[in-house]
């Protein structure tokens, strides 16, 4: 082989190599993405069947792909530009909404679970009594569960309904208590379910039962909702004390553009609103601790 032969021949085998090597890790990182994309919709997917919102999977993908595309564009559009420094901080802000905005499906759903189970809770209070009720007058557990169904609204009924279907097509009792009891997620209907179940093995009495549950799920959020009212304080602290910054900002930003321009697109500037928004999380983190009471 020539010298100039060798000349052409070493810089096409490490474009070749380095081509090999990029193609390799665009292919797994390719591969990894598809499997957390698919992963993610399919569990927030079965997570809205669980509400009984039956949403495609494949739109769960749509939708959180585009929350975030949008997060993406307006993060960028904020503090960014097409030239040199804001760039690259336009890049990773935007970057940064991108992933906040394809977790905005999930938050959403953790918000409507939160209250479905409130209203849930809510409702098992009435139920249980209903079920003592029907228990006395002589009907079976089956029947005050259909009774619950029939007069009750939305999501008692559906959750009880469901349980009621399950028994029907043949799953043992014990286990549909035990799938309402994990889908549902609350804690006042794991006192009902282990009631009904020893009752079951061993016997007793399931009305008088059923009345002591009722009463106590009534005193725990009565004194939840008192907690809640002696911590209103903290939480508006919390609030104005969070708010200051961004409002600062942003009126700082119809006073000055200039000033806030160059203070968005310098280095200093970046790490200072990195720094205010590490410190807002903690400070958020730590007022949610002092002010969350397990009763």
């Amino acid at each position: 082989m020539t010298d100039a032969s060798a000349i052409w021949v070493l810089p096409l085998l490490y474009m070749a190599s380095l081509g090999g090597l990029a193609y390799s890790i665009l292919g797994a990182l390719q591969s990894a993405a598809t499997e957390y994309a698919l992963s993610y919709s399919e569990s927030t997917s079965r997570q809205m069947e669980d509400l009984f919102l039956f949403i495609p999977s494949r739109k769960v993908l749509e939708l959180a792909t585009a929350s975030a595309s949008a997060c993406f564009l307006l993060g960028f559009l904020m503090v960014g530009g097409f030239e040199g420094r804001a760039f690259t901080a336009g890049l990773l802000v935007g970057c940064v909404a991108a992933i906040c905005g394809w977790n905005i499906p999930r938050t959403v759903l953790s918000l409507l679970r939160r209250n479905r189970l409130k209203r849930f809770n809510l409702q098992l209070v009435d139920s249980l009594v209903s079920m003592s009720n029907a228990l006395k007058a002589g009907f079976s557990m089956q029947q005050a569960f259909e009774l619950v169904v029939r007069e009750r609204q939305n999501p008692i009924s559906q959750e009880f309904g469901t349980y009621l279907h399950q028994t029907r097509v043949g799953m043992p009792q014990g286990e549909a208590l035990e799938s309402l009891r994990i889908r549902v997620g609350s804690e006042d209907l794991a006192l009902m379910t282990a009631a009904i179940e020893t009752a079951r093995q061993t016997g007793g009495n399931l009305t008088e039962v059923f009345e002591k549950i009722a009463h106590t799920i009534r005193e725990r959020m009565r004194i939840e909702q008192r907690i809640w009212t002696l911590t209103a304080q903290g939480r508006l602290q919390g609030f104005v004390v969070g708010a200051m910054p961004l409002l600062l900002g942003v009126a700082m930003s119809f006073l000055d553009p200039a000033m806030m321009g160059a203070f968005v697109h310098s280095s200093f500037g970046l790490l200072l609103i990195g720094a205010v928004v590490v410190l807002e999380a903690l400070g958020a983190m730590i007022i949610a601790k002092i002010i969350h009471i397990d009763v």
